[in-house]
């Protein structure tokens, strides 16, 4: 597995290679978000280990940078702004999951084999894969959702949320499940986020169709559900 880290602070990037390479993981450091980009686009990665704050380019430019590109490559941020705030628009712009500095190595170690497993496991290999419910359509490929004729535009997290639900269509997501696919084990399993986001897809998706496709489950989650 090949691991790109993108961090300034040497203490930081030192503790965490060392460890990293002790787990059978081989490590690249980018010390400045220029050097990432360079890196990013010369070479292909099984996962990006992203700090916000760098001395060139703002982590979020280069978090934009890598989607813009098309490049699915899972991306940890590791950074010190802890507000909620900060998560929310990291995890919008296209972030797999979110570690608040500092952290305990096995936390970090943790995330990293989640989110290697998730993109094993995960439909990246077949990105022309379309799918649908009903009227509903969601190309993976062109990160394009439409309803019908209407094109509808997501955020990331919004379409990362609904491609779920449409890979388990006619199944029960737990709240639960959600929270982890989606956001990672960081988040608080407290955390109304996963409804604030149903919320979000629903009126997206449902407003202006008479045929409701995404179901409240009650006690048990939600579920994109086929119309009779």
């Amino acid at each position: 597995m090949n691991i790109l880290i993108v961090e300034d602070n040497n203490r930081i990037s030192e503790f965490v290679i060392k460890g990293l390479e002790e787990s059978d993981f081989s490590v690249v450091l980018a010390e400045n978000g220029t050097e990432a980009r360079r890196l990013i686009g010369e070479n292909t990665w099984d996962l990006i280990l992203l700090d916000i704050m760098l001395p060139d380019i703002d982590g979020i430019e280069l978090l934009q940078f890598i989607r813009y590109k098309k490049i699915v490559t899972p991306v940890l941020v590791m950074s010190a702004l802890s507000d909620p705030e900060d998560k929310i628009k990291a995890l919008d712009y296209g972030a797999d999951a979110y570690l608040t500095k500092p952290f305990l190595f096995r936390e970090l170690l943790a995330h990293v084999n989640a989110l290697t497993r998730r993109a094993r496991m995960t439909p990246y290999q077949k990105p022309s894969e379309i799918l649908s419910c009903d009227n509903l359509t969601l190309d993976i490929e062109k990160h394009l959702v439409k309803r019908g004729e209407r094109e509808i535009s997501l955020t990331s997290q919004e379409f990362k949320l609904l491609k779920i639900l449409l890979e388990s269509k006619d199944k029960v997501m737990s709240r639960t499940q959600l929270l982890n696919d989606i956001w990672g084990v960081n988040y608080d399993p407290n955390t109304n986020i996963v409804d604030v986001y149903i919320s979000y897809v629903r009126n997206k998706i449902d407003a202006e169709d008479n045929n409701k496709l995404i179901k409240t489950v009650k006690g048990r989650g939600y579920m994109i559900q086929t119309p009779e």
